[in-house]
């Protein structure tokens, strides 16, 4: 049920089961397909979202067109919510890579919510603290880590949303295209496939379309530190 997953947002974290029931249903419900976007780079921000069922990919564009993924949410993980507390244009793009619905809360009604309930604030502060330590690590693969280490380790990180242990191994329906999963990892997406290429001749995975069964999760999590 997209409720239950929604309450187990931070945001509803400290809430008694009768506030978090009427904090919910002032939000809004909004349905997206896929490629849909919610909003864009630059754009006033005034909402937080959490993701209800489906995923959402945030991403920033260059001046010269080109495209970096900064990350994808799933359901239960929110976004948007910067806006509270440095309010300003949106700082990346948030669409739908599958059919998706998020839930909307207001700016004023969140502001007057924290301010009824304090403790909602510090589990907000840990959700961006969050994103912060997982941006930063980021960055450092980058500099750090080459292609196929980054590859290992995006695949690991997706598999821990949304993996699902099957008899052959732990399969991951991640919805990207191959030039979204290049983006996610900072390469090209001939760079990105060669390094898929060769984890599969080593039967550390397999490729299904959108989705990619890990064989060999040891393997993997070796080559991505």
């Amino acid at each position: 049920m997209d409720d239950d997953v929604v309450l187990s947002a931070p945001l509803f974290a400290t809430m008694e089961r009768e506030e978090t029931r009427r904090l919910f249903e002032s939000m809004t419900e909004i349905d997206l397909s896929r490629g849909e976007v919610l909003f864009r780079e630059g754009e006033p921000g005034d909402r937080l979202y959490v993701i209800g069922s489906g995923k959402i990919k945030l991403g920033r564009r260059s001046t010269d067109g080109r495209e970096n993924l900064l990350s994808i949410l799933g359901p239960g993980e929110m976004f948007g919510e910067l806006s509270l507390f440095d309010p300003g244009p949106r700082t990346a793009t948030a669409s739908a890579v599958s059919e998706a619905t998020v839930h909307e809360l207001a700016h004023q009604s969140l502001v007057s919510w924290i301010e009824a309930h304090p403790g909602v604030a510090t589990h907000l502060l840990h959700a961006l603290a969050r994103r912060l330590r997982r941006t930063n690590e980021t960055l450092a693969d980058l500099v750090f880590s080459d292609v196929p280490g980054r590859v290992a380790k995006a695949l690991l990180d997706l598999s821990n949303r949304f993996g699902e242990q099957t008899d052959e191994g732990l399969r991951v329906a991640h919805d990207l295209t191959q030039e979204e999963l290049a983006q996610l990892v900072g390469a090209s997406r001939e760079t990105v496939n060669k390094a898929l290429a060769d984890f599969a001749a080593r039967n550390w995975v397999r490729r299904e379309g959108r989705a990619i069964v890990l064989l060999d999760v040891d393997r993997l999590e070796r080559r991505a530190r």
